[in-house]
């Protein structure tokens, strides 16, 4: 059974959302990893339990909070009112901020163990040399955790797709504007339209095969994010 309108605008909501999301991930998360992977303060425990938080919280408890706090009785739902633009829930720029959050230490933590991995001694010959600590960073950090950014860019892409608890609570279920692959399967399970969840779930699951076959045949992976 081919796939319906509905099913390709919730992939096509799905890709534009995680391909958004993981940009903004990787300009977020690698001041968050450098600062996490170098500091020696006692607020890198905290700061780093708290980017891991999503890891081990329930989707549908992050996915509240948030709903909570970007409504419109919430502090963000109140400034952005005062602004003009309105509330986040149920609209994609919703979807992009939950999504950000859900996603942080898929992309934290390998930028974390790839900039933990250089050491210290190519960053002293870059010093050496005079390189001022942007040009250190652009030209010998960015290089040499380059395998960590494409672990990172691909394993949080790849956990924006397969959210659903998150994009539910805070998304809702608007097609076409709000409605994922993983809600939209969700809704054909629920009309017991199982050809068509089949379709969706089939290819979800090829999706992450192939994810995680393309991350464990690189020689730079190593299974886990600690």
């Amino acid at each position: 059974m081919p796939l319906s309108a509905l099913d390709l605008a919730a992939i096509r909501l799905t890709l534009e959302l995680a391909s958004l999301t993981t940009l903004l991930l990787l300009l977020i998360g690698t001041p968050i990893a450098w600062w996490l992977a170098r500091t020696r303060s006692r607020l890198k425990g905290p700061v780093g339990a708290l980017v891991a938080l999503p890891l081990v919280l329930p989707p549908t408890v992050l996915g509240f909070y948030l709903l909570v706090t970007m409504g419109p009785h919430g502090p963000v739902g109140q400034l952005t009112q005062s602004l003009g633009l309105g509330t986040l829930p149920f609209t994609f720029a919703g979807l992009v901020v939950g999504s950000v959050f859900y996603s942080l230490p898929f992309v934290v933590q390998p930028l974390q163990n790839a900039f933990e991995a250089i050491g210290e001694r190519p960053l002293e010959v870059a010093a050496t040399l005079r390189a001022s600590p942007w040009n250190c960073f652009f030209t010998v950090v960015l290089p040499l955790a380059r395998p960590g950014f494409v672990t990172a860019a691909i394993l949080g892409f790849a956990h924006t797709v397969g959210e659903f608890g998150v994009v539910l609570m805070i998304g809702g279920n608007i097609p076409e504007r709000t409605r994922t692959v993983s809600v939209q399967i969700f809704d054909h399970v629920e009309a017991m339209e199982y050809a068509q969840a089949h379709w969706l779930a089939g290819g979800m699951v090829a999706f992450s095969f192939f994810v995680l076959l393309a991350l464990y045949s690189s020689r730079r992976f190593k299974p886990g994010l600690g």
